[in-house]
């Protein structure tokens, strides 16, 4: 996934960049308004002011910029776009203001990054959930393969799973190296994302390409005894 850079071009831009960095609203808006800085100016990886506002979480910035003209969807060379970096970093509040914009799910990073995977990467439930109300895909994939319901096993982020799964997720779905959400929750020894998935549904035998099972990748006693137990799913 993508992180933010803060390169710039000229004194004026550097400024305006500055500003929406630090939630400087003031110096911001003085910027704009002289006419000399462009509402997207754009930073040498293709940054726009919107962008810093939205990865730092200033919605009184992200607020104006927007009023002021700001494209919403530009994306950088990354692919990375403003909804992107504020669902990442967890801003709710930037994210249900751009929706109101018109921001749109449907951008991709360079590695096949998308707003709903990020958050999903970091635990965001709140925005994971004004994700979904808003038309993002419960099944985007990165490039590789892995799923939403994947990353947010991979970090154990209980609230996240749960919602996902509500929403239609596949529980078995695989990365392209074979290793599914399961497989990886038992690696990381997320005991309770383990015991969830199984009432899922998961797959305890479903062995990735080098043929290992889930149960063979932990010592973790707790996933031991859920992984070998033989009680069926059901609803958790």
């Amino acid at each position: 996934m993508c992180r933010m850079s803060f390169k710039k071009e000229t004194p004026l831009a550097n400024a305006a960049f500055w500003a929406a960095r630090r939630g400087n609203l003031a110096l911001l808006k003085l910027l704009l308004n002289s006419g000399r800085v462009d509402v997207d100016c754009r930073d040498s990886h293709g940054t726009t002011l919107l962008m810093v506002a939205a990865y730092a979480g200033h919605i009184d910035c992200v607020r104006e910029l927007v009023l002021q003209g700001a494209d919403i969807n530009l994306q950088r060379e990354s692919g990375t776009t403003a909804l992107f970096f504020a669902a990442q970093q967890g801003h709710n509040d930037v994210v249900r203001f751009l929706f109101g914009f018109g921001a749109s799910t449907e951008f991709r990073t360079k590695d096949g990054g998308t707003a709903l995977l990020a958050a999903s990467q970091y635990g965001h439930m709140q925005v994971v959930e004004t994700l979904l109300k808003h038309g993002a895909n419960i099944h985007d994939q990165l490039y590789d393969g892995a799923t939403a319901l994947f990353l947010a096993a991979q970090g154990g982020y209980l609230d996240v799973i749960r919602l996902l799964l509500a929403s239609g997720a596949k529980v078995n779905q695989p990365r392209q190296d074979g290793t599914a959400p399961l497989w990886i929750a038992s690696q990381m020894g997320h005991s309770e994302v383990v015991r969830v998935m199984l009432l899922r549904g998961a797959d305890r035998d479903a062995a990735r390409n080098a043929n290992e099972l889930p149960a063979e990748l932990t010592k973790n006693e707790r996933i031991l005894r859920l992984l070998r137990s033989k009680e069926g799913p059901r609803k958790s």
